[in-house]
């Protein structure tokens, strides 16, 4: 068993697909499926079982992630400890961030990035806020740039700034002339929403549940995006944040803010361990900020 082994193992068991996983690594599936070989032989226990086309970690697998984790940033830190004496103190940050977020911060985020610390290797994963806090969790991300407040007890959160959600329609829907809608009207709209494990769509049932209704869903979608490209072509309504307007290029679509009442969104940094990461979050807090 080698560090390189155990990279490896990481991203399988995080990707739960050979193929997934040997893209990240930049590794071809056969290769990456022979060193797994080795790996269970020399250990000498099942690590992955088959499960439809993905891959299911075994109770081994489970125990293994977590040591695996440790030694793989003992190995970067002891790294980077000795790279400052070749004039070149390096680090990885690895960030998970939302769709929406992605489109409206991100590129400027990497250029202040690239000029204050040349020597960062950043690395940008758009994920659900779900799957930000799980990774966060898991050690596999350093901050997430995500909705606030955290669902896991064990996160924390810096808030950046505050967003809403809106209805979106296109040209010929029956609100088309509304500047604004209540939410009982939008509530009526057959609705394209995020899949369920989406925090957006978390917030409008909640809120909806409030009212004692429930949202008239009529199709799913797993990427804000797509959801845009399709208003025009099925009539439908969709909830979405405001700042989702900058990821879509269609600008016949037509954004409606929700009142009585509005829906408010918090967007923060959020993160595990609040001494390690002091330095990352001051500094991207600085330049998120300007």
């Amino acid at each position: 068993m080698d560090l390189r082994q155990l990279r490896y193992f990481v991203a399988l068991y995080e990707e739960a697909h050979v193929g997934r996983a040997a893209e990240r690594l930049c590794l071809s599936q056969p290769a990456l499926s022979q060193q797994m070989r080795h790996l269970q032989e020399d250990l000498q226990v099942e690590l992955f079982q088959r499960q439809g086309r993905g891959l299911s970690p075994t109770l081994a697998a489970h125990s293994l992630y977590g040591h695996a984790r440790e030694l793989l940033r003992a190995a970067e830190r002891t790294r980077e400890a000795l790279q400052v004496f070749r004039g070149q103190a390096s680090q990885t940050l690895a960030l998970g961030v939302l769709q929406t977020v992605n489109a409206s911060l991100v590129p400027a985020l990497l250029e202040r990035l690239q000029q204050r610390q040349p020597h960062w290797l950043v690395q940008i994963h758009e994920l659900s806020a779900a799957e930000i806090e799980r990774r966060l969790l898991a050690g596999s991300l350093d901050i997430g740039i995500s909705y606030l407040p955290p669902r896991q007890a064990a996160l924390h959160g810096q808030l950046l700034y505050e967003d809403e959600l809106q209805l979106v329609v296109a040209p010929g829907h029956a609100l088309q002339a509304f500047r604004k809608v209540s939410l009982a009207q939008a509530a009526e709209q057959p609705m394209l929403l995020l899949g369920e494990e989406f925090r957006v769509r978390q917030v409008w049932q909640e809120q909806l549940a409030r009212e004692g209704r429930r949202p008239r869903l009529r199709a799913e979608l797993n990427h804000i995006a797509g959801i845009l490209d399709s208003l025009a072509h099925t009539g439908l309504a969709s909830v979405l944040p405001a700042r989702a307007q900058r990821l879509h290029a269609n600008q016949q679509l037509l954004w409606k803010p929700i009142s009585e009442p509005p829906i408010a969104l918090q967007v923060g940094l959020l993160y595990r361990d609040s001494q390690r990461q002091q330095a990352s979050l001051a500094l991207l807090r600085a330049l998120l900020e300007d």
